[in-house]
């Protein structure tokens, strides 16, 4: 297979950016997206020309520093999917393919496709930690959880902090981030000590981040690589409200 990469080529935040052209050839359907881009890089060094930067690590679509905006949807065509474990035959052979970073007002860029997506880190920070000795394994069969909330728990838990729902929202809001991270332990027995400061504390440190608001557009819930249902935020918005009422 090959493909025309139309990718989004920026030095740092303070220089302008653009769009430049690359050819690569010799791609296998099933390389995922990142092994396409090595591909291209490593013609790149062998021509003597700088490569491309961009994030990667497990590979597995669990860490989620893979994020691109790949033909203006983030993490690509596939639903349900990270950049890593895209592949190639989600593309048309001689497709052009357009690859830009995530952006946001909140995730600076650091160079090309590369992000500082460390506000959302500070976002979990401000939920502090859990007081509750939860003990060894053993003692976790000992704590009764219905298994709808064990379930619902562990759907949330699932979010990989990627940054996609910020990238497709129009207004940038990190709304169904947040609403993950604060729904996995509100339903849980351990989370209850700091329920109400934790939904608390992390929307004020959203908001001081400069992340934007919901407007109810559902982008996020339909470029989530984890399939994070927007209910979650009508949760964490109700977990606000009874907490802001009590405080």
């Amino acid at each position: 297979m090959r493909f025309t990469l139309h990718i989004w080529r920026q030095k740092n935040c303070q220089s302008p950016g653009r769009m430049e052209r690359y050819e690569v050839s010799d791609i296998t359907e099933d390389m995922s997206f990142i092994e396409m881009l090595d591909v291209l890089n490593l013609e790149l060094i062998e021509k003597g020309e700088e490569p491309i930067s961009f994030e990667s690590d497990c590979l597995e679509g669990i860490c989620g520093t893979c994020g691109l905006v790949i033909n203006g949807i983030a993490h690509g065509p596939e639903k349900g999917v990270t950049t890593c474990q895209l592949h190639m035959r989600s593309f048309r052979d001689g497709e052009n393919i357009y690859i830009e970073p995530f952006r946001s007002k909140a995730f600076p860029l650091v160079k090309d496709l590369v992000v500082d997506r460390s506000a959302l880190d500070r976002i979990i920070q401000a939920g502090g930690f859990i007081s509750v000795n939860t003990g060894g394994v053993p003692d976790a069969n000992c704590i009764p959880i219905s298994k709808h909330d064990a379930d619902l728990a562990m759907d949330m838990a699932a979010c990989v902090g990627c940054g996609a729902c910020v990238a497709s929202c129009k207004n940038a809001a990190a709304m169904l981030f947040t609403a993950a991270k604060v729904s996995q332990f509100a339903v849980l027995p351990q989370g209850q000590p700091e329920r109400k400061d934790r939904v608390v504390s992390m929307l004020d440190a959203m908001d001081k981040e400069g992340f934007g608001a919901c407007s109810n557009q559902y982008e996020c819930e339909a470029v989530c690589p984890k399939e994070i249902k927007v209910s979650a935020i009508a949760r964490m918005n109700r977990e606000y409200f009874r907490a802001k009422a009590l405080i």
